[in-house]
C-alpha cells in the first residue's frame, strides 16, 4: 500500500465516521453498544492508517524502506487491533 492508498484509505474512514456521528446525532445519541463499537473501531482503523502514514513518511525520509512501515497492528501499540483495515 502506498501513500496515496492510505491516505484514500483515511478519507473513507473519515467519511464513514462522520456519517456514523452525524447518523448518532439524528437519533440523539448513541443507541446501542454496537454502534459504540463501530465508532470506536473506525476511530482505532484512523489511527493505525495515521501511523502507518507517518511511519511510512520517517522511513522514507531517513532513507529507510517504507514499506517496511507496519503502523500501531502489534501487541503492545497504543491502538493495537489484530485485524486492520490500513496495512502496508
Amino acid at each position: 500500500m502506498d501513500d496515496h492508498q492510505v491516505l484514500a484509505q483515511i478519507s473513507s474512514l473519515v467519511a464513514e465516521e462522520a456519517r456514523t456521528q452525524g447518523e448518532q446525532r439524528e437519533a440523539g445519541g448513541l443507541d446501542s453498544e454496537d454502534e459504540q463499537a463501530r465508532l470506536t473501531r473506525l476511530e482505532q482503523a484512523l489511527d493505525q492508517c495515521w501511523d502507518l502514514l507517518r511511519q511510512r513518511r520517517a522511513r522514507k525520509e531517513f532513507g529507510q524502506d517504507e514499506t517496511d512501515a507496519i503502523g500501531a497492528t502489534r501487541p503492545g501499540s497504543r491502538n493495537y487491533l489484530p485485524v486492520t483495515r490500513c496495512r502496508s
